[in-house]
């Protein structure tokens, strides 16, 4: 992205000044109103401004996440859990949302971030803005509407293991493209765009969409069974992805059948996914590790499992997200495909090993450091063509 000299004076301005209107610009620079107006055509066709209201493009690299931002409420019992009746426990409210987790782990892991999501206009929504952005997301195209902010209940055993979950996430599924409107360009100049499987089916095509058609990869975390399904109709070779994250069963909702839960299992559904545009398939199998399948530009398959590390579980919440966030992460640093899903892992562990939903020491640092702990673990890697 090449700037004049008066555009970077422009931009440079307004950087500390982002409220300044086109008459003040030129004021401040001593050029003419439609001059100013030129060079912010210009600006925004460039990419350094994003849509209205002269809303800067980040510098550097920056990742959009997409997807559903709610209040978590989780229950824990003391003792093992019996259904049926009441259980002594401990509660606590936390913000959470699988884009919006994704988001603060990315943040949390030093990436710009940006999250594009739905709260209601009540208490609920203003402690999740202000705990996103105080964990250092960019909230600016975060949409308020008149529904009431989601909201998530979980409730955990003892062992820190999910019995059960309800999701109210009106306030994402009733999200319209034109809601979006204004996320499009920041979309469209993104290095990198997160989705969840939140977001309504027309929201998501049209994201992907968009993305396709300027060449930005995107992820996609499936959330669940139920949030899976519908993908089958979403996916497809004109509109590429570069990963995905399900667990076995969103695996099995995706190819729209049983999946053994064997390697081979997994790697022929994984071949499935493939044909739907999916350049890697990332298969979560919780404390059996995960499994990678990779598709090269030549049709070559390679498949590693991955074997996860040790761990003593607190509290599962939020696991996903944070595996998924790392991942991200380690590939726009670099990493190796095979090796930012190790990272993901790591990072996983972390965050299962506390009560944070998203771990508020979270650092590349921190992961780093409990990769070196141990040998690379990596129980097979093969390949064949497709």
């Amino acid at each position: 992205m090449r700037l004049t000299e008066r555009e970077r004076e422009i931009v440079h301005l307004l950087r500390s000044q982002p409220t300044l209107d086109a008459a003040a610009i030129a004021d401040r620079i001593g050029a003419t109103r439609a001059a100013v107006a030129v060079h912010l055509s210009n600006l925004t066709k460039k990419g350094a401004i994003l849509g209205r209201g002269y809303v800067l493009r980040p510098e550097g690299r920056f990742v959009v996440v997409v997807g559903g931002a709610n209040l978590d409420i989780k229950a824990r019992s003391v003792l093992p859990a019996q259904l049926g009746t009441s259980n002594p426990g401990t509660t606590v409210t936390t913000p959470g949302g699988v884009g919006r987790n994704i988001a603060e782990n990315l943040a949390r892991l030093g990436n710009p971030t940006h999250l594009v999501a739905a709260v209601g206009r009540d208490a609920f929504g203003d402690q999740v803005l202000e705990a996103t952005r105080a964990a250092g997301v960019s909230v600016e195209h975060v949409i308020t509407t008149h529904e009431g902010t989601g909201t998530y209940l979980g409730v955990l055993d003892s062992t820190g293991e999910l019995l059960v979950a309800v999701a109210n996430m009106a306030a994402t599924d009733r999200l319209t493209v034109a809601d979006l409107g204004r996320a499009g360009d920041l979309v469209a100049h993104a290095d990198l765009v997160v989705l969840d499987g939140n977001l309504p089916p027309a929201v998501s095509a049209w994201i992907l969409d968009l993305a396709a058609a300027v060449g930005v990869p995107v992820v996609l975390d499936p959330v669940s069974v139920a949030k899976a399904r519908p993908l089958t109709h979403i996916l497809s070779g004109e509109r590429p992805l570069l990963a995905i994250t399900p667990n076995q069963d969103e695996l099995a909702a995706i190819v729209g059948e049983p999946v053994e839960r064997t390697r081979a299992g997994i790697a022929r559904a994984a071949r499935a996914v493939h044909d739907l545009g999916v350049r890697h398939v990332w298969v979560r199998r919780g404390a059996r590790g995960s499994l990678l399948s990779s598709v090269a530009d030549d049709g070559r398959v390679t498949v590693a499992t991955l074997v996860a590390p040790p761990v003593t579980v607190v509290d599962v919440t939020g696991a996903g997200d944070s595996m998924t966030a790392a991942f991200v992460h380690a590939l726009l640093r670099g990493d190796s495909p095979v090796d930012a899903a190790r990272f993901g892992q790591v990072a996983a562990g972390l965050t299962v090993a506390t009560a944070e939903t998203v771990r508020s020491d979270l650092s590349p640092r921190l992961v780093d450091a409990e990769l070196r702990k141990a040998p690379r673990r990596t129980s097979g890697t093969t390949k064949e063509t497709a």
